[in-house]
């Protein structure tokens, strides 16, 4: 699904035409600096995002080699290469592939149109059930519109409630829902429970982000492109006012009569007094196409899709600036007028159009199939359908080398529960990674 403005378009991810400019660079670069640069007043100095995460006592944990002295040894990064993970299956514009946590080796697939489908993680599954369907109510006549996020609540094997992110109309906005689970029925959601969390009204119909996901400390991220058009018209990505161009942090865990959700207490600009949304987690973001977190360490990995010149990956901290529309990469959004970098936050990568168009952000490997890959973010690009994987110490990248040249068009990475990764691509299938 790619269309053309005078250029390349992403159909779902990336979500904007570009200007046709060249590409800087035909090796995706590392930004060195460090991460957790000053800020303006009133941000807090940025802090360690979360607790670390503490895997379950039955959650399987890869086996790495270790020094004499317990130091992990890990493997360099290798060439890797791609096959189908569920040769059985075939599904269009699917966008989201998780596990729920709840220990019943089920995976639960998103549809861009308005359903999610259950199947177990068996690579010999031939059919997968319908376990939510509200086509009726999504608006996916945008490209990057539709049903585009899905997040199970951290007691969903208690309570039953997960949470979607989809585009509606009339007016246009983003709906971040809750659903309950059929009582009858674990592989079928109850359609008539929804309860609205929030609503975003939305200028245009791209840049939508989409993704939500539960932090380690057990509070729901969102992420929120700057509510579209070329060069965000309307200057959302710095506008602290409202919620686009943003990575919130709510608490649903606790709605009564007067709120849906609640804003957590240690959120950056709760208090601020300058009329900065309390629920911005972190701003400055174009296009946050899939964020995850870190199942060991708690970091949040961003990849934000850039506009004319550069995609880039972010690790982001609470109360920072990531730059839009003032940076795109690591670079001037203009150029010839020069700008002002001080307090922004550097992206930990980017590349240039030689390499693709449209990052889709991944995960950071944590399961034992590919030892050589533990402990790397792994990413990639609609467009090219190139994977990269890189390694980061908190404070510089330490290796980063390109995995593969897929030519899928990669809409999306999915994480099964022993941290085993998996590739969605708009050919209709889902592939995994597989050893030269």
């Amino acid at each position: 699904m790619r269309y053309v403005c005078a250029c390349l378009i992403l159909a779902l991810a990336a979500m904007a035409c570009t200007n046709g400019e060249p590409g800087v660079s035909s090796t995706p670069t590392i930004q060195a600096s460090e991460v957790e640069a000053p800020i303006p007043a009133p941000s807090p100095e940025p802090a360690q995002l979360t607790p670390t995460a503490v895997p379950s006592p039955d959650t399987p944990v890869a086996v790495i080699p270790s020094a004499s002295n317990g130091t992990p040894v890990v493997s360099p990064l290798v060439k890797l290469d791609v096959e189908r993970a569920f040769p059985g299956l075939s599904f269009p514009r699917m966008v989201v592939l998780i596990d729920p946590d709840d220990g019943s080796d089920r995976l639960f697939l998103v549809l861009q149109p308005g359903r999610i489908m259950v199947l177990p993680d068996d690579p010999g599954v031939s059919s997968a059930d319908t376990f939510l369907d509200i086509r009726q109510r999504v608006n996916d006549g945008g490209n990057e519109e539709g049903l585009l996020g899905l997040a199970f609540d951290p007691a969903y094997e208690s309570n039953g409630y997960f949470y979607v992110y989809y585009s509606a109309s009339g007016p246009r906005r983003s709906v971040i829902s809750r659903f309950s689970v059929s009582v009858a029925n674990p592989d079928v959601a109850d359609s008539d429970s929804e309860l609205i969390v929030l609503e975003v009204p939305e200028p245009y119909s791209n840049h939508n982000g989409g993704q939500i996901v539960f932090g380690p400390d057990g509070f729901l991220y969102i992420g929120l492109g700057d509510g579209g058009n070329r060069n965000d018209p309307d200057g959302n990505g710095q506008d602290r006012s409202t919620l686009l161009g943003s990575i919130l942090r709510i608490d649903v865990s606790t709605p009564d009569d007067q709120s849906t959700y609640a804003v957590p207490a240690d959120n950056p600009f709760v208090d601020s007094g300058d009329g900065t949304r309390a629920e911005i987690w972190a701003y400055g973001l174009r296009n946050p196409w899939r964020f995850t977190f870190d199942r060991l360490t708690g970091d949040l990995w961003v990849g934000d899709v850039g506009q004319n010149r550069y995609e880039e990956i972010d690790v982001v901290r609470p109360g920072v600036n990531y730059g839009w529309n003032v940076m795109e990469g690591d670079e001037c959004f203009r150029p010839a007028e020069g700008c002002d970098r001080t307090g922004l936050g550097p992206p930990i990568a980017v590349y240039g159009r030689n390499d693709g168009c449209s990052v889709t952000g991944g995960y950071v490997y944590r399961g034992v199939r590919l030892p050589s890959l533990y402990r790397a973010y792994v990413y990639g690009d609609f467009c090219s359908g190139r994977i990269w994987a890189l390694r980061y110490d908190g404070g510089r990248v330490t290796e980063h080398m390109e995995l593969v040249d897929s030519e899928l068009s990669i809409s999306s990475f999915g994480e099964d529960r022993n941290g085993e990764l998996y590739i969605l691509s708009f050919d209709e299938k889902i592939y995994r990674f597989a050893s030269r």
